[in-house]
């Protein structure tokens, strides 16, 4: 199985072999799309957050709620990437977006990794025209619910819950997207952005690891 995070030199040496997914996505409403379509890197396919990784949002189910298996099944395979693809998914900010595609994947028995560093990752020209699609087979398949947690598992003192979002966002001293702003009771802020480098890559597993178990 591939990892879940992958730097460019194992990219660069299975590139004929996996489909890469750019998952550009932006809090202050920026077209993801139009991100990708102004470049990308070679070959990429453009993933719709919205459109295929998503379902409508409600009050009651929060922002982004996970799609339904068919209809995450049907974007899968209009982008060409069928039941035994390999994917190595990208964005432009820290993995932040392209994580929940690879989650997605991976959760349901599909291989698929985080591209270390994303776009600047890739020194090289990028694209801007899209590769050609060919519909492929993907089976839909049911969210594992060992994987998920309820709000009642996140008010739950005995787990230790964290808010990966940005500080001022944890906060409440703004909100670009969400109807209320602050966080759940007893979360501790570890923003995900912290995780990297001045590069945009992942710092070591070992700086990683402590901040982790700072934070229980």
């Amino acid at each position: 199985m591939i990892p879940p995070v992958v730097d460019r030199a194992w990219w660069q040496a299975h590139r004929d072999s996996v489909v890469l997914a750019d998952v550009r996505w932006y809090l202050d409403g920026r077209s993801g799309q139009a991100a990708y379509e102004a470049g990308h890197l070679p070959g990429a396919v453009f993933v719709d957050l919205d459109r295929w990784l998503a379902a409508h949002g409600t009050p009651a189910d929060g922002r982004h709620p996970l799609p339904s298996p068919e209809v995450f099944a049907e974007g899968m395979a209009s982008l060409g990437i069928g039941d035994d693809d390999t994917v190595v998914a990208y964005d432009d900010g820290g993995g932040v977006t392209a994580a929940r595609l690879v989650w997605m994947l991976r959760v349901t028995g599909h291989a698929a990794a985080l591209l270390d560093g994303g776009l600047t990752a890739y020194d090289g020209p990028l694209e801007t025209s899209r590769p050609p699609l060919l519909r492929s087979a993907f089976t839909p398949r049911t969210w594992p619910a060992e994987r998920l947690a309820s709000a009642e598992d996140a008010l739950d003192p005995g787990n230790v819950v964290l808010d990966a979002r940005a500080p001022e966002r944890f906060r409440g001293e703004t909100e670009p997207v969400d109807p209320r702003a602050g966080h759940i009771p007893g979360a501790r802020n570890l923003p995900t952005r912290e995780h990297l480098d001045a590069t945009g890559r992942f710092q070591p597993v070992d700086v990683l690891r402590e901040r982790f178990a700072a934070e229980g």
